[in-house]
Protein backbone atom coordinates (compact mmCIF):
# COMPACT_ATOMS: atom_id res chain seq x y z
CA UNK A 1 0.00 0.00 0.00
CA UNK A 2 1.43 3.34 -1.04
CA UNK A 3 0.59 6.38 1.06
CA UNK A 4 -0.33 9.64 -0.67
CA UNK A 5 2.22 12.45 -0.64
CA UNK A 6 1.33 15.98 0.48
CA UNK A 7 1.19 16.97 -3.21
CA UNK A 8 -1.18 14.05 -3.92
CA UNK A 9 -3.52 15.17 -1.15
CA UNK A 10 -3.52 18.80 -2.36
CA UNK A 11 -4.11 17.77 -5.98
CA UNK A 12 -6.97 15.43 -5.11
CA UNK A 13 -8.59 18.07 -2.86
CA UNK A 14 -8.41 20.77 -5.53
CA UNK A 15 -9.68 18.42 -8.26
CA UNK A 16 -12.72 17.78 -6.08
CA UNK A 17 -13.23 21.50 -5.60
CA UNK A 18 -12.80 21.32 -1.83
CA UNK A 19 -11.26 24.05 0.30
CA UNK A 20 -8.87 23.13 3.08
CA UNK A 21 -11.58 24.10 5.58
CA UNK A 22 -14.18 21.84 3.94
CA UNK A 23 -11.76 18.91 3.93
CA UNK A 24 -10.81 19.60 7.54
CA UNK A 25 -14.47 19.65 8.63
CA UNK A 26 -15.20 16.37 6.87
CA UNK A 27 -12.04 14.69 8.21
CA UNK A 28 -12.58 16.14 11.71
CA UNK A 29 -9.18 17.85 11.83
CA UNK A 30 -8.17 21.52 11.83
CA UNK A 31 -7.67 23.58 8.66
CA UNK A 32 -4.16 24.64 9.74
CA UNK A 33 -3.24 20.95 10.04
CA UNK A 34 -4.44 20.34 6.46
CA UNK A 35 -2.36 23.34 5.31
CA UNK A 36 0.74 22.08 7.15
CA UNK A 37 0.33 18.54 5.78
CA UNK A 38 -0.15 19.80 2.21
CA UNK A 39 2.85 22.10 2.63
CA UNK A 40 5.00 19.19 3.77
CA UNK A 41 5.68 20.88 7.11
CA UNK A 42 4.30 18.01 9.22
CA UNK A 43 3.94 14.24 8.89
CA UNK A 44 0.48 13.25 10.13
CA UNK A 45 -0.23 10.21 12.23
CA UNK A 46 -1.56 7.27 10.25
CA UNK A 47 -5.00 7.62 11.87
CA UNK A 48 -5.16 11.30 10.81
CA UNK A 49 -4.04 10.48 7.27
CA UNK A 50 -6.69 7.75 7.10
CA UNK A 51 -9.44 10.23 8.12
CA UNK A 52 -8.26 12.68 5.45
CA UNK A 53 -8.14 10.01 2.73
CA UNK A 54 -11.58 8.71 3.76
CA UNK A 55 -12.98 12.26 3.58
CA UNK A 56 -11.53 12.67 0.08
CA UNK A 57 -13.00 9.32 -1.03
CA UNK A 58 -16.42 10.31 0.33
CA UNK A 59 -16.26 13.64 -1.54
CA UNK A 60 -15.21 11.82 -4.71
CA UNK A 61 -18.13 9.39 -4.51
CA UNK A 62 -20.53 12.37 -4.29
CA UNK A 63 -19.30 13.76 -7.62
CA UNK A 64 -21.60 13.09 -10.59
CA UNK A 65 -19.61 12.20 -13.69
CA UNK A 66 -20.42 11.98 -17.40
CA UNK A 67 -20.61 8.19 -17.31
CA UNK A 68 -23.39 8.50 -14.70
CA UNK A 69 -25.47 10.75 -16.98
CA UNK A 70 -24.74 9.69 -20.54
CA UNK A 71 -26.99 7.85 -22.95
CA UNK A 72 -24.93 5.09 -24.53
CA UNK A 73 -27.34 4.73 -27.45
CA UNK A 74 -26.36 7.69 -29.61
CA UNK A 75 -28.84 8.39 -32.38
CA UNK A 76 -26.76 9.85 -35.20
CA UNK A 77 -26.34 10.22 -38.92
CA UNK A 78 -23.31 10.03 -41.19
CA UNK A 79 -21.99 13.03 -43.15
CA UNK A 80 -22.76 11.36 -46.49
CA UNK A 81 -26.36 10.45 -45.54
CA UNK A 82 -29.04 12.51 -47.32
CA UNK A 83 -30.56 15.44 -45.41
CA UNK A 84 -33.96 13.72 -45.70
CA UNK A 85 -32.65 10.86 -43.55
CA UNK A 86 -31.66 13.30 -40.78
CA UNK A 87 -35.11 14.88 -40.92
CA UNK A 88 -36.78 11.47 -40.75
CA UNK A 89 -34.67 10.34 -37.78
CA UNK A 90 -35.36 13.57 -35.90
CA UNK A 91 -39.08 13.10 -36.43
CA UNK A 92 -39.05 9.41 -35.45
CA UNK A 93 -36.99 9.99 -32.29
CA UNK A 94 -38.60 13.36 -31.42
CA UNK A 95 -35.14 15.00 -31.29
CA UNK A 96 -34.40 18.55 -32.34
CA UNK A 97 -30.78 17.77 -33.25
CA UNK A 98 -28.53 14.84 -34.11
CA UNK A 99 -24.82 14.18 -33.92
CA UNK A 100 -23.06 13.59 -37.22
CA UNK A 101 -20.62 10.73 -36.71
CA UNK A 102 -18.14 9.21 -39.12
CA UNK A 103 -16.31 6.00 -38.15
CA UNK A 104 -17.19 6.55 -34.48
CA UNK A 105 -15.83 10.11 -34.42
CA UNK A 106 -18.11 13.16 -34.02
CA UNK A 107 -17.62 15.43 -37.03
CA UNK A 108 -20.63 17.73 -36.83
CA UNK A 109 -24.25 18.20 -35.85
CA UNK A 110 -27.48 18.91 -37.62
CA UNK A 111 -30.59 20.45 -36.10
CA UNK A 112 -34.12 21.25 -37.11
CA UNK A 113 -33.09 24.90 -37.45
CA UNK A 114 -30.49 23.79 -40.04
CA UNK A 115 -33.26 22.02 -41.98
CA UNK A 116 -35.88 24.78 -41.85
CA UNK A 117 -34.07 26.89 -44.45
CA UNK A 118 -33.71 24.10 -47.01
CA UNK A 119 -35.66 23.78 -50.24
CA UNK A 120 -37.19 20.44 -51.18
CA UNK A 121 -34.38 20.07 -53.77
CA UNK A 122 -31.82 20.14 -50.95
CA UNK A 123 -33.32 17.09 -49.19
CA UNK A 124 -31.23 14.68 -51.30
CA UNK A 125 -27.94 16.49 -50.64
CA UNK A 126 -25.46 15.00 -48.17
CA UNK A 127 -25.71 16.16 -44.56
CA UNK A 128 -22.09 17.38 -44.59
CA UNK A 129 -23.15 20.26 -46.86
CA UNK A 130 -25.62 21.55 -44.26
CA UNK A 131 -24.25 20.42 -40.91
CA UNK A 132 -23.04 22.69 -38.12
CA UNK A 133 -20.02 22.30 -35.88
CA UNK A 134 -19.73 19.17 -33.76
CA UNK A 135 -20.94 19.12 -30.19
CA UNK A 136 -18.05 19.43 -27.71
CA UNK A 137 -16.51 16.20 -26.44
CA UNK A 138 -15.52 15.19 -22.91
CA UNK A 139 -14.28 12.00 -21.28
CA UNK A 140 -16.40 9.71 -19.10
CA UNK A 141 -14.90 11.23 -15.95
CA UNK A 142 -15.93 14.83 -16.74
CA UNK A 143 -17.91 16.32 -13.85
CA UNK A 144 -21.49 17.57 -13.86
CA UNK A 145 -20.18 21.14 -13.46
CA UNK A 146 -17.99 20.83 -16.55
CA UNK A 147 -20.85 19.38 -18.59
CA UNK A 148 -23.34 22.00 -17.36
CA UNK A 149 -20.96 24.78 -18.41
CA UNK A 150 -20.76 23.32 -21.93
CA UNK A 151 -24.53 22.88 -22.16
CA UNK A 152 -24.96 26.61 -21.55
CA UNK A 153 -23.48 27.11 -25.05
CA UNK A 154 -24.21 23.85 -26.90
CA UNK A 155 -27.27 21.62 -27.36
CA UNK A 156 -25.42 18.42 -26.39
CA UNK A 157 -22.09 17.07 -25.18
CA UNK A 158 -20.50 13.98 -26.72
CA UNK A 159 -18.69 11.47 -24.50
CA UNK A 160 -15.64 9.91 -26.13
CA UNK A 161 -13.15 7.27 -25.12
CA UNK A 162 -9.93 6.93 -27.14
CA UNK A 163 -11.52 9.20 -29.77
CA UNK A 164 -14.58 6.96 -30.23
CA UNK A 165 -18.08 8.14 -29.34
CA UNK A 166 -19.48 6.20 -26.36
CA UNK A 167 -22.36 8.44 -25.28
CA UNK A 168 -24.21 11.75 -25.39
CA UNK A 169 -25.64 14.11 -22.76
CA UNK A 170 -28.30 16.80 -23.24
CA UNK A 171 -29.97 19.20 -20.82
CA UNK A 172 -32.87 16.74 -20.59
CA UNK A 173 -30.51 14.07 -19.23
CA UNK A 174 -29.27 16.40 -16.50
CA UNK A 175 -32.80 17.53 -15.63
CA UNK A 176 -33.93 13.90 -15.38
CA UNK A 177 -31.01 13.02 -13.10
CA UNK A 178 -31.53 15.98 -10.79
CA UNK A 179 -35.30 15.58 -10.48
Amino acid sequence: MELPTPADLRQRRTELGLTQSELADTADVSQPLIARIEGGDVDPRLSTLRRIVNALEKAESDVIRAEDLMNEAVVSVAPDDPVSQAAQKMEEEAYSQLAVIQDGIPVGSISQSDLVHLDSDDRDEPIEEHMSESFPTVSKDATLDEISNLLEHYKAVMITEAGETVGIITEADIAARLS
